[in-house]
């Protein structure tokens, strides 16, 4: 099927193009890629189907995407229909019982649902899990701790923290073809469940399955430093002063520090990207061009 855009680009160009991606296609062969799915990517039409085709046609060229998603303003969007105010502590969303029930049908319902079907329709096999499902996610109350002052602790609800992941049901999907979409909801000792943030979950999850790259989808260029300007690679120290001096902060807080504790912990590559950039997983993934920052746990070292 040809589309009008597609018509422009002359027939040897789009096979340099795909010849390109070769040498990527190649290293990453068979490697799990964990994919935070978020921003503007989950509430624009087009976006969303450059993203769901996209992953399809990294698992048709023998990758094994991993989608976590989040649904914030999806979240916000239903209780503000339902009269109930949401409230931010730190980058998380304050979860009373009342709240936690509208979590779940967002996104265990509407926004994996939706997600799903989209994948499916760009000829993927994707299957919705919920941290509830196969045991995947055991939580636990969160302990929010204040940035500032380490004495200082919030309570957020039922909001968690991963206490362990169990992925053997995702596993058993890769291995079976299927495409895992899960929601960041985990259950806890106490039979509650817990909405937990979908940058650490899926941070997370990329530590437990070993995966070669974490791609975590966002509303800007990237890390922006004080003056706006694009960061397009960070170490731990950079971070840690970027923590220090409040250009990092925000919802943009457990973005990082998942990021950065799965590059400390064994995923090989760790990327903030641009959502809001036309196929920006292809670009990331298939080709020179990066869209984002790299986080890397250290500088490399000089050979």
């Amino acid at each position: 099927m040809t589309t009008p855009n597609s018509q422009l680009v002359p027939a040897q160009l789009k096979a340099e193009i795909l010849s390109e991606a070769l040498p990527y296609i190649q290293r990453f062969h068979g490697k799990t890629i964990v994919i935070k799915y978020g921003g503007n990517a989950m509430t624009d039409v087009r976006l969303q189907r450059a993203f769901a085709h996209d992953v399809v046609l990294l698992k048709l060229v023998g990758m094994n995407p991993v989608v976590v998603h989040g649904g914030g303003p999806q979240i916000g969007e239903a209780l503000k229909r339902m009269g109930i105010k949401s409230e931010f502590i730190q980058g998380m969303r304050v979860t009373d019982e009342e709240t936690m029930k509208v979590v779940e049908w967002v996104l265990g319902g509407e926004v994996q649902g939706d997600l799903v079907t989209l994948i499916n329709s760009f000829g993927g096999q994707a299957v919705g899990l919920s941290g509830k499902d196969g045991s995947l996610i055991k939580a636990r109350r969160l302990k929010l701790q204040d940035i500032q002052n380490p004495t200082k602790f919030y309570d957020v609800g039922q909001v968690g923290e991963i206490e362990e992941i169990n992925p053997a049901v995702v596993r058993a999907l890769q291995k079976d073809a299927f495409i895992p979409v899960i929601s960041p909801i985990g259950l806890g000792e106490d039979e509650l469940s817990y909405n937990i943030n979908a940058d650490v979950v899926a941070g997370k999850m990329a530590e437990v399955l070993k995966a070669e790259k974490l791609v975590m989808l966002t509303n800007t260029p990237g890390v922006l430093d004080k003056e706006g300007n694009l960061i397009t690679g960070l170490t731990s120290a950079q971070i840690d002063r970027l923590f220090a001096d409040g250009t990092i902060s925000g919802g943009m807080y457990p973005k990082i520090s998942s990021a950065l504790q799965a590059s400390k912990n064994g995923v090989k590559a760790v990327h903030i990207i641009d959502g809001r950039v036309d196929h920006c997983l292809l670009l990331e993934i298939l080709t020179p061009q990066g869209v984002g920052t790299m986080i890397k746990a250290e500088e490399p070292s000089s050979l």
